[in-house]
């Protein structure tokens, strides 16, 4: 592992040489604003990935020779580095999965299907990016089919974005057994962390936060948050698709059982059944995404090397720069998040739809301008608990712009002002 004096440090690069670390950027004219979606690559972890597949490919853990005992080091060193990176205190802590929606589904079925026991309740939020909806609907479908029935029960959104603490502090009961959230929110922006609730919860309640848009874009530390479970994808982080972070604390280790049971999860022995491996093998079965892992080191490196507070820094420039520019606009509305907080918040999201143009056609108008913009639902769906009879969130369709590193407050200024033309003509 590098230290940290021999990285690279692009963070006081001029635009130009900047744009130049992300050769998709460097090859194009357009504006990139989507990085929600995700990320950018930059030419380290692009040149990870080629190096792998190109010299000395290897399996890890499966040989004694030189090619594969040098991965598998590989591997460990980044672990370490990814465990310090989130703010873990062991490296066994952080598992590697198929991605956010792996992780969130590893959750699920390695804890979930083991430790719920029927009345058991799971506190949610349904405006909450479908990863964090949808595979706590399957478990509690699965945990139906053998007589378990545990609660799902939704709470609510502030204005600002963030999940209502208050809520979720009247909804908790003595069967309340984990809190799910949304760290930065993918549509909305608003960035919550629980802490009004610290000393107000039954500590044995876990709590479990989806980091997929927090990671790479603001510090996270996950024992600063309290976090049982912590979820980040790669690909949002400058690294690869296919690769996630899964982060479980020590503690709710001797409660896991394998979700993908095959090589390294675990040692089958005739009648006594599965005897689980210890973590993080346990949850690692198969072969993993070994260029994914390698690039995640390389995108770890990258990050650092700009430093994460002043990403965060660069990208709550921008979304209040945004806000500014387009709060004049006659018929723009804010969908909840940092524009409506009574604080000068921003962190690289904010949403909005536009009076006489759907966000489909606004979408489209917008690229043909040269702005790459995410529009539609945003993995968020309209939500039925046919179980209680009722409708629980309704899906906001709605422009969402992003921003990271790459992008710069002439790029802002030129679309507020592309947005502002075009609600002019369809006025």
């Amino acid at each position: 592992m590098r230290s940290h004096a021999s990285r690279p440090h692009f963070a006081w690069a001029a635009p130009a040489d900047l744009r130049k670390l992300f050769p998709a950027l460097a090859e194009s004219t357009e504006i990139y604003l989507d990085s929600a979606a995700t990320t950018q690559k930059p030419l380290p972890v692009i040149e990870t990935i080629h190096r792998y597949h190109s010299s000395r490919t290897a399996n890890a853990g499966r040989g004694t020779y030189p090619w594969a005992t040098s991965l598998t080091t590989r591997l460990s060193r980044i672990r370490d580095r990814t465990a310090a990176f989130i703010g873990a205190q062991y490296p066994d802590e952080v598992v590697f999965t198929g991605g956010a929606t792996a992780a969130l589904n590893a959750v699920t079925l390695s804890w979930g299907l083991a430790a719920l026991e029927d009345g058991d309740e799971i506190l949610y939020s349904p405006a909450d990016h479908a990863s964090n909806v949808h595979p706590w609907y399957h478990l509690r479908g699965l945990l139906a089919r053998f007589g378990r029935r545990i609660e799902l029960v939704p709470y609510r959104v502030t204005g600002d974005g963030e999940a209502d603490t208050a809520d979720i502090l009247a909804k908790v009961t003595p069967r309340t057994r984990l809190i799910t959230t949304s760290h930065l929110h993918h549509v909305y922006g608003g960035l919550t962390t629980l802490a009004p609730l610290r000393g107000l919860l039954d500590p044995e309640i876990l709590l479990c936060y989806d980091c997929s848009q927090s990671g790479g874009h603001v510090p996270v530390d996950v024992t600063e948050l309290g976090a049982d479970f912590a979820i980040f994808a790669a690909h949002k982080m400058f690294g690869a698709p296919g690769t996630g972070i899964l982060y479980c604390h020590r503690r709710v280790h001797a409660s896991l059982v394998p979700f993908l049971p095959g090589g390294n999860s675990g040692v089958l022995v005739s009648e006594a059944g599965l005897i689980p491996a210890a973590m993080p093998a346990l949850l690692e079965g198969g072969t993993q995404n070994i260029p994914g892992i390698l690039a995640l080191g390389s995108a770890l490196e990258v990050l650092e090397s700009f430093d994460i507070g002043a990403i965060e820094e660069h990208n709550r420039e921008l979304t209040l720069r945004l806000i500014d520019g387009l709060r004049p606009i006659d018929g723009l509305d804010f969908l909840p998040g940092p524009a409506h907080a009574p604080n000068a918040v921003g962190y690289g999201i904010t949403s909005f739809t536009l009076d006489g143009i759907s966000t489909t056609d606004l979408g489209f108008v917008l690229s043909e301008l040269g702005f790459l913009v995410r529009t539609g639902l945003h993995c968020t769906v309209a939500l039925a608990d046919s179980a209680a009879g009722a409708r629980l969130a309704d899906a906001d369709d709605s422009v969402r712009v992003s921003t990271h590193i790459y992008n710069t407050t002439d790029e802002i200024d030129r679309f507020t002002q592309c947005v502002k033309t075009i609600a002019e003509e369809v006025r």
